[in-house]
Order: structure tokens, then sequence, then C-alpha cells
């Protein structure tokens, strides 16, 4: 994908302040919007909108995750660009700001809108292609994996509780899950072993309905829970029992079944235990469970800039380390 020089220039104009509706930022700013998109570009102190073009356009030339999108890091910039708490006085909602940018990225063929989370989002205009900014297979930042290695001491030492409230909400949100519903919220939604229910509103309006059964560590296919290990065994019933009773939604004021269980685990889900629990169900509902592990939770809490959960700095971590009681 290749942007014309005239509309990378445009954008970093946004980027720079030099445009209407934008704050304007200078050298030292526009090193501080680059480090909130997770980039490490420091401005050299050459000129503003030719340096920022530069640094644009190496962000253009980044390989795609699909078809018909944006590249990753591309799109996370014009995310935190597009931030509504950046609004100028004229422009409160970003309306206008938001047509300025349409302007350059219509001459490309995609067009921007903000979605009910007040996200901004980039469709190509042709094919209707979103491009999301959260692929969890491109390459890190020194940023991003320093803040990969806090969040695993974080998962080392948080409860079931903790990884649900403080790390797996948070990540569902951001991914454009609605009606995220934890155990022991008041509303009592959840039964069977469910620890959270949730919804998803495909591009055609139809809703799919998420069932969550969340363990702290590892889950494995042995004969005998040993620590924080869970056994597949366990959660079968509970994932049969998710899968086959139903849960009212009262944004809809109707009963519904849950299309699919999500089992998650803090630790390893091992090639084992998702072999025996894929032959214990039937083809049907075999197909409804999805698998998440600790590699899955951290990708995709990483790309999608979420701010590490309290107790995941690196000081809060050595604290707890020293409040654990020795053996």
């Amino acid at each position: 994908m290749k942007f014309k020089n005239r509309n990378l220039r445009a954008i970093a104009d946004m980027v720079i302040g030099d445009a209407k509706h934008f704050p304007y930022r200078s050298s030292s700013y526009i090193t501080q919007f680059f480090e909130e998109c997770d980039l490490d570009f420091a401005h050299d102190g050459s000129t503003r909108w030719a340096w920022t073009s530069d640094r644009l356009a190496e962000l253009r030339d980044e390989p795609l995750a699909a078809p018909n999108t944006l590249p990753d890091r591309f799109m996370n910039l014009l995310r935190v660009l597009m931030q509504k708490s950046d609004a100028e006085d004229d422009d409160p909602g970003r309306k206008l700001a938001l047509e300025s940018l349409n302007k350059p990225l219509e001459r490309e063929g995609f067009e921007a809108f903000y979605g009910e989370d007040n996200h901004l989002y980039v469709r190509h205009i042709g094919t209707k292609t979103i491009s999301i900014a959260s692929n969890p297979h491109r390459p890190y930042t020194p940023n991003e994996i320093k803040r990969k290695d806090q969040l695993i001491a974080y998962l080392d030492l948080c409860s079931e509780d903790e990884l649900i409230e403080e790390i797996l909400l948070p990540l569902f949100r951001q991914l454009g899950y609605h009606r995220i519903t934890s155990a022991g919220h008041k509303d009592k939604a959840l039964e069977y072993g469910k620890d959270v229910w949730m919804r998803y509103i495909l591009p055609t309006q139809h809703i799919l309905y998420f069932g969550l059964q969340v363990k702290k560590g590892k889950l494995d296919s042995s004969g005998v829970s040993k620590g924080s290990n869970a056994n597949v065994a366990e959660i079968h019933n509970q994932a049969l029992m998710m899968l086959g009773h139903e849960i009212f939604d009262p944004e809809t004021s109707r009963k519904v079944l849950v299309d699919h269980a999500f089992i998650i685990a803090g630790g390893e889900i091992t090639k084992q235990a998702r072999n025996w629990l894929g032959g214990k169900l039937d083809a049907s509902k075999r197909s409804q469970i999805l698998f998440m592990d600790r590699e899955d939770i951290l990708n995709l809490y990483v790309v999608s800039s979420l701010p590490l959960p309290n107790g995941a700095t690196p000081n809060e971590v050595s604290s707890k380390f020293d409040d654990e009681v020795p053996f």
C-alpha cells in the first residue's frame, strides 16, 4: 500500500498541528506524540512536516495484516491522532477534524469514522473492509516488549479474579465486545460455570453471545490437578452447561443461548488438553469452543495499547514479591 506524498504531507500537518482543528506540536511534543503511539521516533530538530512525513512513509510501507487495510501501526497512529480528548474549542466533537482527515484518506480509497465506542475506525471504500489496529503478530517495539515483560510478572502473581477484572474485561471491551458482565455483578446473570458473558455485534447487526470460563494457571490433561494447574476434565461439564443453558439479555429482553465458549487460561493450554476436550465434545459443540492461553492474552493486550493494570509496574510487582509469605 503506497500513499501519495501529498496525502502523507496532509496527515503530517495534522500530526504537527499545522492543519486547522489539530493541536500545535513543537519538536518535543512531536516526540511525545509518537511515544503515545508506542513508536520509538524522536524528532531530530529538522523541518517538522518533512521529518513527520518521512516517519509516516515508514509506517505506510509496513506489511498489511489483511488486504485493503492500513498497516497496523499506521492505523494506531491515526487513532491516537483523532482521540476525542484532543478536541479543539471550535470543534468539540472533532467533526471538522474528521472531515480534514478524510480528504487525504478518500483520495487513497479509505474513509474514517467514529464507532459507538468513540474510537476511530478506517474502512476501505471499495470492499468495506475495516482496519483494526490490533494485529498481535506484528513486530513489537522495545516499549511493547517491556510492557509484555511487566504483564508476564503480573500474571505470575495475580489472582483469578484479578485476571478477569484487570486483564480480560478491559481487553474484550477494547476488542469491540459489548455487555461484558463478570460473575458477582449485581444482575447475577452468570450461572452454570460461566465466569463472564458478553456479546459481539457483527457488521450485519446480527448478535453473537460468548461465555468465558477462566482458569488462572496451566490447563493440562494430567490425571490430578497440581498447584495452580487445572485439569481440563474439571471444565468439561462447565463447558457443556455453558453451551446448553440460556442467559437473559436485558437490552433485548429475551433469553438467548451462548453461541461460543471461550476457555481461557492465565498459563499454557496444552495440546493434549485441547485434544482431550475436543474428543469429549460432539462435532457441533466442538466448533463452539475457542481457546486462549497466556501467549494469546499477552499479544492481544500489548498491541491493543491498553494501560497496564494496577500492580503491573516494576516497583509494584517487586512489592508483591516481597509480600509473599515464604514456605
